[in-house]
């Protein structure tokens, strides 16, 4: 392979991540490709082919969305939709790595190697997850959630400040998590976990229409509720694990 074609493949994967501080308007996106109709590593593999070779410095990636242009052609929101196809984008993902890997590269490319593949291994493992994609959707506008926003404790604690949810949000929330405590059979959890489903893709789909309409305020709230009902599942996940159908405080 040549080293041409892998610099450009470097460059295009190793850029640093947007911030609040630089990152852009989701509707001034406009990456070199995309306008040219042509996928990153194809035209990569024809600067190291051609005699008049593409400018290498035209591949800077705006977005993880970038990396996806077959399974994500739109882009992120509000053009594009909040939904992914799960199946479309790992097949995506793996074409992707298969030229990246390392142990396709020696020398000073493997480390640069590395890096490229880490890099796709970030964007595709927050593409896939809703709860990731929200939050970095939100931060492609300028909005991080806070520390008590996180929704990062343990399986059976709330979790998290509660943003801006209200107080009968809250509560539902806690009645769920009270009768995850008290279930007794996996057929309680079973059913839990379809209802808790269902509330998680109603939440996907809101925030679908909320990123579309460029209510980034409403999204992060949105988001917010989205992680609670994410530690629910959890929970409910680890109440599969113990043996004797009870999830302790400390498990």
């Amino acid at each position: 392979m040549s080293s041409h074609f892998f610099v450009a493949l470097h460059r295009y994967c190793t850029l640093p991540g947007p911030s609040h501080t630089t990152c852009k308007p989701l509707y001034r996106f406009r990456p070199y490709y995309r306008r040219q109709q042509v996928h990153p590593i194809q035209a990569a593999r024809h600067a190291s082919t051609s005699t008049t070779p593409i400018q290498q410095e035209s591949f800077r990636p705006q977005n993880h969305y970038d990396l996806f242009p077959s399974s994500l052609p739109a882009g992120p929101p509000p053009k594009g939709s909040f939904h992914v196809d799960p199946s479309q984008l790992r097949k995506e993902f793996l074409q992707l790595q298969a030229v990246a890997h390392p142990d396709r590269h020696q020398g000073a490319d493997k480390a640069k190697a590395e890096a490229a593949s880490a890099r796709i291994n970030d964007a595709y493992k927050t593409l896939l997850n809703p709860l990731a994609r929200a939050r970095y959707l939100l931060s492609l506008r300028g909005v991080e959630l806070g520390e008590d926003e996180s929704i990062a404790g343990s399986p059976l604690e709330m979790g998290g400040g509660g943003g801006n949810v209200d107080a009968g949000f809250l509560m539902d929330v806690m009645e769920v998590r009270e009768a995850i405590e008290e279930a007794a059979s996996k057929e309680e959890i079973e059913e839990m976990k379809q209802k808790n489903n269902e509330r998680k893709r109603k939440c996907e789909d809101r925030l679908d229409e909320l990123f579309r309409a460029e209510d980034i305020e409403t999204a992060r709230t949105e988001t917010v509720r989205l992680g609670y009902w994410v530690n629910v599942a959890t929970a409910l996940e680890a109440w599969e694990k113990v043996g004797d159908g009870r999830v302790s405080e400390h498990d």
